[in-house]
């Protein structure tokens, strides 16, 4: 599998990079299994794992840990930090006091001395940035991380970040983590054209959205007939086939896959070839909860996708355009708090 530069770092990365939210409770509680679908992942040359603290409360950090004992030299493994972890209204957010505490108990749980990519999971607006980059800067320069990123954070604190790392001589976020997919294509307007300016590598979560890309929505689906998932019952706006947004997904989802049958391909390796082919992409990230659904999704690095198949999808779902609000991945206080709206 060839490689790519993540962001301006000179480290190389596979184009895919294997994302461990589903293993453990949050999807696959077979460790054993869980840890044969990584090894299966590094065999055929993905050399980048992302996990994060949240994912199953830390099972997920615990069951990569296990995977890459005598294997951790050949890996670029990422993690996250940001999420609710356990009890205690200081066991989350981007304050120092917790991303200091909550490395060491990533470190633990990763059985390694040193994380490749740190990220901030979601942006945080009752801390100051500059806190934030200076208690990452600090872990680095600790040899605790090596680099540090943001994940879903919207392009003006991006910008912001650059210019807080810059004028306060700090190290910088170097990668970028959003939603992206051809159901989720809002970050075409500013993000990703943002991530480019600045150099950062770009690793997209969700490329299938959630698995409304892989074949299994179909029109004439309804509530009883819908896909079961552990996703769908943790975040149900998405999935909830009797909202509209969700009807539009179908839609595009249905008039997606026959595209796919029509250019020969799975519905899978089209969305994925999609992602891959953004200029802004580094390695989009897929998250297999079974050995099947890997050995679907591996294969999508050798697709091209021709200009006019590319001219199809733009025609299903517009550039720039997400179908449902709720994939968005992080909505800010100025829209969620009423009392920031109002006198």
């Amino acid at each position: 599998m060839d490689t790519r530069t993540l962001g301006r770092t000179g480290v190389q990365v596979s184009p895919l990079c294997l994302g461990a939210m589903m293993f453990g409770a949050w999807g696959n509680p077979d460790h054993d299994e869980s840890v044969r679908i990584i090894h299966r992942a590094l065999d055929a040359g993905v050399n980048f794992v992302d996990t994060a603290d949240v994912y199953a409360q830390g099972e997920s950090e615990e069951i990569v840990g296990r995977a890459l004992q005598g294997r951790r030299d050949e890996v670029v493994l990422a993690t996250k930090a940001h999420g609710q972890m356990g009890e205690g209204v200081n066991r989350q957010g981007n304050s120092r006091r917790w991303l200091v505490r909550e490395v060491e108990d990533s470190l633990r749980r990763l059985q390694t001395d040193w994380i490749d990519l740190y990220q901030v999971h979601r942006p945080d607006p009752t801390v100051d940035t500059e806190e934030t980059l200076s208690a990452l800067t600090d872990l680095q320069r600790a040899g605790k991380i090596r680099y540090f990123g943001s994940s879903t954070f919207p392009a003006h604190e991006v910008v912001e970040g650059q210019w807080v790392a810059k004028e306060r001589g700090l190290s910088r976020y170097v990668t970028e983590q959003p939603p992206y997919s051809i159901l989720v294509r809002g970050v075409e307007r500013d993000l990703l054209p943002v991530a480019q300016r600045y150099g950062m590598g770009v690793l997209p979560w969700s490329p299938l959205a959630g698995g409304w890309l892989t074949g299994r929505y179909r029109k004439g689906m309804d509530a009883s007939s819908a896909p079961v998932s552990s996703r769908a019952q943790r975040i149900p706006a998405r999935f909830d086939l009797s909202l509209p947004d969700n009807q539009r997904k179908l839609e595009a989802a249905d008039a997606l896959a026959v595209l796919a049958e029509e250019a020969g391909l799975s519905l899978v390796h089209l969305a994925l070839a999609f992602v891959l082919r953004h200029p802004a992409v580094t390695s989009p990230i897929i998250g297999p909860r079974t050995m099947e659904q890997l050995e679907s999704q591996l294969g999508a690095v050798d697709v091209v996708l021709t200009d006019d198949v590319l001219d199809r999808i733009d025609e299903i779902v517009p550039p720039g355009t997400t179908l449902a609000a709720a994939d968005a991945g992080y909505a800010p206080p100025s829209l969620t708090d009423a009392s920031l709206r109002r006198r």
